[in-house]
């Protein structure tokens, strides 16, 4: 059954107790290069370098290891474009819990393969036609299962938030202006806001968005929850939700500072920076709020800060990174 508990601050810290030594202690990097490029002092936490290649491992871990196996004997039912998929099956298989993820006919095949390798009954449905919510819960109705939601799930949310609570616990609350995060259905940028709070920060919390898929932005501009346009396309696989998730986005809606956008190009641009700067690979999603930061205008109020920037995931399809490095002007 989903939860829409509302999380606060102290879920995040009580989620960083469930993950510690489970998750990595993603690495910090800084680059004089894109200090120069953004005018910001900037830091960049790469969670592409989680289990599992993606930020989503702490969410599905920090909800997955509090069910009561007593309320889902036949396991847990998640919905994925990708990340959150490959994480519920891992954690899945850590745990003993069997994993249905349904994924979009077009998710990327690496992204597929993974979670079901992980030991995940992968069920496809159409992203242009069906509702992915509306699939997984006609599975659910078929035995005892509990339904695992990208986002609209307090402890989810609150895992999420541990990317941030453990950058500012590093580094110090007070040494971070901004923290600047991709948000496709919000959870990231929500359990952000709370781990701001948990860490006894101001620091302002970014959401970056791919320029096709800003419903984050319209929503907050409009104060209702905006669908994305049908027939739109990004190679930010990952942040295609096609409307906010309604718990995260009763957070963010009270909480962000601003929405940032990038475009694919941007993206691309972004991923070889990564690459030529660090030596990692990010993939487009978890490139976008670098990318937003390295050109959107609306970043400009940004300079001379001090600002967090999650790379939120690293499974690229390898010949769209290929491309990207490929297409490298930096």
């Amino acid at each position: 059954m989903l939860s829409y508990q509302t999380p606060v601050a102290n879920d995040v810290r009580d989620a960083a107790m469930q993950l510690r030594d489970v998750a990595i202690d993603t690495p910090i990097v800084r680059s004089d290069l894109l200090d120069e490029i953004t005018g910001a002092k900037v830091f960049v936490k790469l969670e592409s370098l989680q289990h599992t290649g993606a930020f989503k491992f702490r969410g599905a871990y920090n909800c997955l290891s509090r069910l009561d196996r007593n309320d889902c004997p036949d396991g847990v039912v998640a919905y994925s474009t990708g990340n959150h998929g490959q994480a519920i099956a891992t954690v899945g298989r850590m745990l003993g819990i069997a994993t249905t993820v349904v994924m979009p006919s077009n998710a990327p095949a690496n992204k597929v393969e993974k979670a079901r390798i992980a030991g995940a009954q992968i069920v496809r449905y159409d992203r242009e036609r069906q509702s992915r919510e509306a699939v997984a819960a006609e599975l659910a109705t078929r035995g005892r299962f509990a339904v695992v939601p990208p986002g609209d799930h307090h402890h989810v949310i609150a895992g999420q938030g541990t990317v941030a609570l453990e950058a500012l616990t590093r580094l110090g609350p007070d040494a971070i202006d901004a923290i600047v995060v991709p948000c496709g259905g919000g959870g990231l940028s929500a359990g952000t806001c709370l781990a701001v709070e948990a860490a006894g920060s101001r620091a302002q919390v970014w959401a970056a968005e791919p320029a096709e898929f800003d419903d984050t932005r319209r929503s907050l501009a409009s104060g209702n929850r905006e669908t994305n346009p049908a027939g739109n396309v990004s190679i930010c696989d990952a942040l295609l939700a096609p409307v906010p998730a309604e718990l995260p986005f009763s957070i963010n809606s009270q909480r962000l500072s601003g929405v940032l956008a990038a475009d694919d190009h941007a993206v691309m641009q972004a991923m070889a920076f990564c690459f030529e700067a660090f030596r990692v690979v990010v993939e487009p999603g978890g490139a976008v709020a670098l990318a937003a930061l390295m050109t959107d205008p609306a970043a400009a109020s940004l300079r001379g800060k001090r600002v967090l920037v999650i790379a939120s995931g690293g499974n690229v399809d390898a010949a769209l990174f290929a491309s990207a490095i490929g297409k490298a002007d930096v």
